[in-house]
């Protein structure tokens, strides 16, 4: 068996010499009529092919190059999943420009902060929505000499400049002088920057990760080691591409698997699309996996009992087939004649209805995934797997694998990556995908690299005899309560989050002599639920004070009880009345807690439920 060394030389080997821009040349010349970009219209899809999009990519880095951009000059992008956004920044790239995709959840100070620190020139928006968060900041960021919209520019304002004009004054630029461009692109070289993107920034000012074409085609060349996928699938692209998942997966790694990429900008229209395009792919951070299984489990409650009973019985023969599969176990005739007889007359169809039937890759990170979702998803033959990365290693650097998985973990090191548990319960990673270190954050840096090149990666974990890593938590949201116990908040919140009533749960008690618990209804299920009871309401706020509402979520902090330790039992708990989002300030943009801002919005609350213990 190959080292991890070997393993690493033969894909540095692969992809030596490599860049993103010649990729782009090789598979629209070798396979131009492929289509690559779906936008919808209306009712249909408005196609771009590999060809095509590579033309127009030309122009765009022209009319970069037109507006006085320079090699390693910064062009910030904020727009929603559409092929403009693909576009933009390709045509950054083959402008010699660092495209930076801001987060469009960010406050106007966060806009600033980054488009500041990385130093924009030029930035591209989709409307006026995201020009709302940047304009009360304009006047903070003297480098920013144009913003192109791709709708609703300004009249009268030289600062903007339509799309449309800007693929005008990019396409007179490219026949002008097509040499320019070439000259280029063809200059860019394996070690240039590739992007820049920023962390969520769950404490304190985002920070710049500067990532290289080494770096990404690294993790595309292991990615599709381990995942095999098919040349010329279908995918979705429906999260930020300031996201490294969504950016890898649907921004880099089609343009080695010639993928066609429908975009969904409304996360409301997912469902629909995921039923319209059935990916080849998908990927989800476990928030959106809760709202699948949420809305399938509503609609499964609707049907008549002996349906539910028919399915009951197929998903547990589908939950008993995956379990079986996994790493270091065995699927017997029996399991397996079981599931087979389920999928064909139950499961198969269900799959066929949430469009993941032609899915060989199905997978989250980014949070802890509930377990009962991810056994719920098993129950229909699908295989969530969880993965494991940051956006400073480029994505993933621990996977679980369609032939190799163990349910509850991240997986084993990627192909050539080096990870292992420091002596403090640390996971350490080395390998050719981390950054090089923080954007002009020298300091930082420092605590994230060593000198021997291992990334600190601040999750605290385990690792089992075969390989298979576990996450326990954030090493700095562990809390030591006042008896000395410590303890995971992630854990006690994911185990409190399996009931479909409780939307987000914030578990807390640092200091304190027991935890407990803030907690929020599912915006989606907590209505449907009350309505099949017959409960009246005007809103959410008010179904949370409703007597069957406290009643139900106590039910589920207990059942969650049951399956904690005593020390991380939940004491006391509060429904709030509010949703938290990243707009109100409570989740980061990948939906993840903001810890300190809730322990601070809610401090009342939290000293409340201790009654001044």
């Amino acid at each position: 068996m190959a080292s991890v060394l070997d393993e690493r030389a033969e894909i540095e080997r692969e992809i030596a010499g490599r860049t993103v821009c010649d990729q782009l040349l090789k598979v629209a010349e070798e396979h131009p009529d492929d289509p690559a970009y779906s936008d919808r219209t209306g009712d249909g899809w408005a196609t771009l092919t590999f060809a095509q999009a590579r033309r127009r990519i030309l122009e765009i880095a022209a009319g970069f190059a037109a507006l006085g951009v320079q090699p390693g000059d910064a062009i910030a992008l904020m727009m929603p999943n559409r092929s403009e956004h693909v576009l933009a920044d390709l045509g950054a790239v083959h402008a010699r420009a660092l495209p930076c995709t801001v987060y469009a959840t960010f406050a106007p100070e966060q806009v600033a902060y980054v488009a500041k620190d990385v130093g924009a020139v030029v930035a591209v928006l989709g409307g006026p929505a995201d020009l709302a968060r940047w304009e009360p900041v304009l006047g903070e960021l003297p480098r920013l000499r144009k913003i192109i919209m791709l709708e609703g520019a300004p009249a009268g304002d030289d600062r903007f400049l339509s799309w449309r004009e800007f693929l005008a004054m990019g396409a007179e630029a490219l026949a002008a002088d097509p040499g320019a461009v070439e000259a280029r692109w063809r200059a860019v070289t394996p070690d240039d920057v590739l992007t820049v993107l920023y962390t969520s920034g769950t404490t304190g000012h985002p920070k710049g990760v500067p990532l290289t074409h080494a770096n990404v085609l690294y993790e595309v060349a292991t990615t599709d080691r381990i995942v095999r996928l098919p040349f010329g699938g279908t995918q979705i692209s429906y999260l930020t591409y300031a996201h490294i998942a969504e950016r890898v997966l649907s921004l880099y790694l089609p343009l080695f698997k010639r993928t066609h990429i429908y975009f969904c900008p409304d996360m409301t229209q997912l469902a629909a699309v995921l039923g319209e395009v059935r990916p080849v792919m998908f990927f989800g951070v476990p928030r959106v996996w809760e709202k699948i299984a949420s809305k399938l489990r509503a609609l499964l409650t609707l049907q008549p009992a002996e349906q539910r009973e028919k399915v009951a019985q197929a998903m547990a023969a589908g939950l008993a087939f995956i379990e079986a599969g996994q790493y270091g176990r065995t699927v017997t005739p029996e399991v397996r004649a079981a599931y087979g007889q389920a999928d064909a007359a139950v499961l198969s169809g269900i799959r066929s209805l949430i469009g993941l039937d032609r899915a060989g890759w199905l997978a989250t990170a980014a949070a802890p995934m509930p377990q009962d979702v991810q056994r719920f998803f098993a129950g229909l033959g699908l295989k969530i797997l969880d993965v494991y990365g940051m956006t400073e290693t480029t994505g993933a650097i621990t996977s679980n694998t369609p032939t190799a998985y163990k349910l509850g973990t991240v997986g084993r090191a990627e192909p050539g990556v080096e990870v292992r548990i420091a002596e403090d319960g640390e996971i350490l990673t080395r390998s050719p995908l981390n950054t090089r270190g923080y954007l002009n954050r020298p300091e930082a840096t420092a605590e994230l690299l060593d000198a021997d090149g291992w990334l600190h990666t601040g999750d605290v974990g385990t690792m089992d005899e075969d390989g298979f890593l576990r996450i326990i938590d954030r090493k700095k949201e562990l809390f030591i309560t006042s008896g000395g116990e410590n303890i995971s908040p992630a854990n006690i919140e994911n185990h409190l989050k399996e009931h479909p009533l409780i939307g987000q749960a914030l578990a807390y008690g640092e200091g304190r002599p027991y935890p407990i618990a803030l907690l929020t209804l599912d915006p989606e299920v907590a209505p449907e639920w009350a309505r099949a009871r017959g409960i009246s309401f005007g809103s959410l706020a008010e179904l949370a004070t409703h007597p069957d509402v406290l009643k139900e979520v106590e039910a589920g902090v207990e059942a969650a009880n049951r399956r904690l330790a005593r020390v991380q039992q939940v004491k006391r708990w509060r429904l709030l009345p509010d949703e938290w989002t990243p707009d109100s300030g409570e989740l980061t943009p990948t939906l993840k807690l903001k810890r300190r801002r809730i322990h601070a919005k809610y401090a009342d609350v939290i000293d409340d439920l201790y009654g001044g213990a």
